[in-house]
């Protein structure tokens, strides 16, 4: 008898599906990978049991993790957000799509319309967090560093444009110096934001980058990362 539920990874670009998988295993929980074409690495999926699946077909990918007997879903990675012709959804899929409306979603909207249609299949999602527990960082200064009274200034500007921008669905991020908002996150992801406030940064000190949850953000699915790839 199966005391721990089989997970499934649904894995995007980035370490996070193999640092899952690794945690799998050394904890003996048992786990299967799909992986979605064009997002994760094959890296990622080396020694591991896995598939391939176009992003679009949703509905094979899920007659597969039902036929490895997975209960538990965890959605890990990053995905860019294709245009429905990129899609190509398959019948399962574009039902999906015509239900919810994918045109007038943003990201955090869809992924959670996403989580209601995985629960109503029979699964239990959960969140990174609570399969990588050690992977949150606890609240506090975490470097050498310590903000000085600019850059606490700067820091409190960055949460408020922050809060706007998760209130209509649109990013995650923003890089504030001396009082000025050199650039917020977007469709194209906080590396490109970072590379993009870089150009714009002003003489003399400061800079930040401020990344926080959208309020009443899902907490199962793209919760804010930063790291040594960001």
């Amino acid at each position: 008898m199966r005391l721990v539920a089989k997970l499934g990874i649904l894995a995007g670009r980035g370490e996070l599906p193999g640092l899952i998988a690794a945690a799998c295993r050394a904890r003996g929980q048992e786990f299967f990978v799909v992986a979605f074409e064009g997002h994760a690495e094959p890296r990622t999926v080396e020694g591991v049991p896995h598939a391939w699946f176009r992003l679009g077909a949703g509905g094979a990918a899920l007659v597969r993790l039902k036929a490895e007997g997975v209960t538990e879903l965890v959605m890990a990675g990053g995905i860019r957000r294709p245009s429905l012709a990129e899609l190509r959804p398959d019948l399962r899929t574009a039902r999906f799509f015509a239900k919810v409306g994918i045109g007038a979603l943003g990201d955090d909207g869809l992924l959670s319309a996403i989580i209601r249609e995985l629960e109503a299949e029979g699964f239990r999602v959960v969140g990174v967090d609570s399969v990588l527990a050690d992977l949150v960082a606890p609240e506090g200064n975490l470097t050498r560093a310590t903000p000085d009274t600019g850059a606490l200034a700067d820091i409190a500007h960055g949460f408020a444009v922050v809060r706007a921008l998760g209130a209509v669905d649109v990013g995650q991020a923003a890089v504030v110096q001396q009082g000025l908002v050199l650039g917020v996150e977007a469709i194209e992801g906080t590396d490109a934001l970072i590379a993009r406030a870089g150009t714009l940064r002003r003489e003399g000190p400061g800079g930040v980058l401020v990344k926080a949850r959208k309020p009443g953000q899902e907490r199962r699915a793209d919760l804010p990362v930063v790291g040594p790839a960001t």
